[in-house]
């Protein structure tokens, strides 16, 4: 593949603190790389320096002669006084980009629902970034650099957009970078994870699944390491006296290794045991909505009302966990005050439980503004001294810890931490008041992937009823154990999760408040032409499945013979080179078979679904 741009034995440093320290990196046609770390780390800082927009201490990047290079920021750079049109098209007259297929696919993806003469200045964050995102994907790049591109996007938008940039490229064709905190988004459109970490780069194959799988094996290896080198360490002095030191070989992560990491791993939630306590803890009621509407007042409609609610009824149980779907003003948050009781329903009624506590982590952070100028150890030593988790009894430091906090950033005024940390302590702080009922209003803001691994590990352990919003498709799938779409006023369930949704929403369910929807996935359905649907006849799935058994036998093989080969150079003579190197030379022809089937068995896998 033709290398498009890279960076070499690059060094970046800043007053405090070394970001980088002679890492190399590139990026090859028909590459898609989803970087991930956490916070601080350097992620957008990385994607900065590969596009010319930050230099570094020392090193090099080179860019082949006339790639185009397209940039997102996470900041918002739109001109207030340009219209939505002006800011997508420029002055580019009508006729000429209304018969570019590409244009007009983005136009009907990101921007369908909103007017192209309005002002800039007069649209919501979420509005802006997507006329942002438009501007950028309407324009020829050989290059794509996106930094958060899923913030402030709808479960529809984010899907539209990973059919897009999947068929935007032939598949050796154009680079993409995405930094996103979005996992299921990494896992659609990623062909490889770099982790910037420590002030370097690790690569790894795959999307965000085959990251972790890698991940958790290299961990797994450096512990074995660790474990080895401390009983060599025993032999030191024997080894001085007899003999040459111990040789060890470090295998490379395959398939059946990570299938033998996981196969043993229990269920994430003990469902029943939850449940159980939850029942204990709340009672059979928790809140009840029997047939209820909202209706608002609106002037500018014929009537002068707004219905949003209609006839809804929801029986919310104890120990549920609830994700709840829709479009932007579909009515999710106005669901959500009938649950918390700050809003009336106009018809109905809704009933709390008596011992009902309700908590709602909101996506603003005002909470704690009155608690701005005290310490993190001030602020969490107000609060219950202990708390249950995975049934072992945690101090609220510890609960930090488990969050990501050091012991340093204890002693920190809570205004000084980043929003991702306020996002956490907002969390503990609210598990710690222990509430019976827990709402989640897009509880993924300011975290990296990290970070939402632990609160989802922390929230597997609490034992009461959950209720999510979220546009994180992951998380979403992650923490709940069904989902509920409201669309056009109803509150309807959804066995088939997330897919269902997109399905009725593609569909045009539920008439005008799935309207916008329909627009913006009516394009992404066509362009993804349905990828889940099998395009091979029966025989070829057969042969397709015999196969796959095959290269599976002929692995384990390979698997077989490489570690009786390590063995035999273990035991070689060392001060052989010519043995050494012909030996050298099998294993690799052993491991280039075993990369080959690997790649093969993985397009099999796609096939067979």
């Amino acid at each position: 593949m033709a290398h498009l741009l890279g960076g070499e034995s690059l060094h970046l440093e800043f007053p405090t603190r070394t970001i980088f320290e002679g890492i190399t990196v590139g990026l090859n046609e028909g590459d898609r790389i989803g970087i991930v770390g956490r916070n601080g780390d350097g992620k957008s800082t990385l994607m900065k320096i590969l596009a010319g927009r930050l230099e570094p201490d020392s090193g090099r990047v080179t860019v082949r002669g006339g790639t185009r290079i397209g940039y997102l920021d996470q900041s918002d750079v739109l001109d207030d006084d340009h219209t939505v049109g002006y800011a997508i098209v420029g002055d580019t007259p009508e006729y000429e980009w209304a018969s570019q297929s590409r244009i007009r696919d983005v136009i009907s993806g990101l921007v369908s629902d909103l007017p192209w003469d309005a002002p800039v200045s007069s649209l919501s964050g979420g509005q802006r970034r997507r006329v942002a995102l438009a501007s950028l994907l309407a324009q020829e790049w050989d290059v794509l650099m996106l930094d958060e591109p899923t913030n402030h996007l709808d479960v529809e938008a984010i899907t539209w957009l990973a059919n897009h940039l999947k068929s935007r490229w032939s598949k050796n064709a154009g680079g993409l970078m995405v930094v996103t905190h979005d996992r299921w988004f990494l896992d659609e459109i990623c062909t490889d994870t770099w982790e910037v970490h420590d002030r370097i780069v690790e690569p790894f194959e795959g999307g965000y699944a085959a990251y972790i799988l890698q991940r958790v094996e290299r961990d797994r290896q450096a512990a074995a390491a660790e474990a080895k080198r401390q009983n060599l360490m025993r032999k030191e002095l024997a080894w001085l006296r007899r003999g040459a030191p111990a040789r060890t070989s470090k295998p490379k992560f395959r398939i059946d290794a990570a299938n033998a990491l996981i196969a043993d791993v229990p269920p994430v939630r003990d469902t029943v045991e939850l449940k159980k306590m939850a029942v204990s803890r709340l009672g059979k009621d928790v809140v009840d909505l029997e047939n209820v509407s909202v209706v608002y007042d609106d002037p500018s409609l014929p009537g002068g009302k707004r219905p949003v609610l209609k006839k809804v009824t929801w029986r919310i149980a104890p120990g549920e966990r609830t994700g709840i779907l829709g479009v932007n003003g579909a009515g999710k948050s106005t669901l959500l005050s009938l649950v918390t009781g700050d809003l009336k329903p106009t018809e109905g009624r809704v009933k709390h439980g008596k011992t009902v506590k309700i908590a709602t982590l909101t996506q603003q952070l005002d909470e704690l503004n009155e608690v701005a100028n005290d310490r993190v150890s001030d602020v969490i030593g107000r609060k219950k001294r202990s708390y249950i988790a995975d049934g072992k009894e945690l101090s609220p430091s510890q609960m930090l810890e488990r969050l990501g906090f050091t012991s340093a950033q204890l002693s920190t005024p809570v205004k000084d931490l980043s929003g991702g940390q306020k996002r956490r302590l907002q969390l503990m702080l609210i598990l710690l008041d222990e509430p019976n009922v827990l709402i989640l209003d897009e509880p993924s803001n300011d975290l990296d992937t990290d970070m939402l691994a632990a609160m989802e590990d922390l929230l597997d352990t609490w034992p009461g009823t959950l209720l999510v919003v979220s546009h994180d498709r992951y998380l979403m799938e992650r923490v709940t154990d069904q989902q509920y779409a409201v669309i056009d006023g109803s509150f309807r369930h959804l066995p088939g999760g997330v897919d269902e949704y997109l399905a009725l929403s593609a569909a045009g369910a539920g008439g005008s408040a799935a309207g916008s929807v329909q627009a913006r996935a009516a394009s992404s359905a066509q362009a993804s032409a349905e990828p889940d649907t099998p395009k091979v006849s029966g025989a070829e799935l057969r042969a397709a499945q015999k196969e796959s058994g095959a290269i599976e036998r002929r692995l384990a093989k390979l698997a077989a013979e490489q570690e009786k080969l390590s063995e035999q150079m273990s035991a070689h003579d060392a001060s052989d080179y010519a043995g050494l190197a012909a030996l050298g030379e099998q294993q690799q022809t052993l491991q280039d078979e075993i990369d080959e089937l690997e790649m093969r068995w993985l397009e099999l896998s796609e096939l067979l679904g």
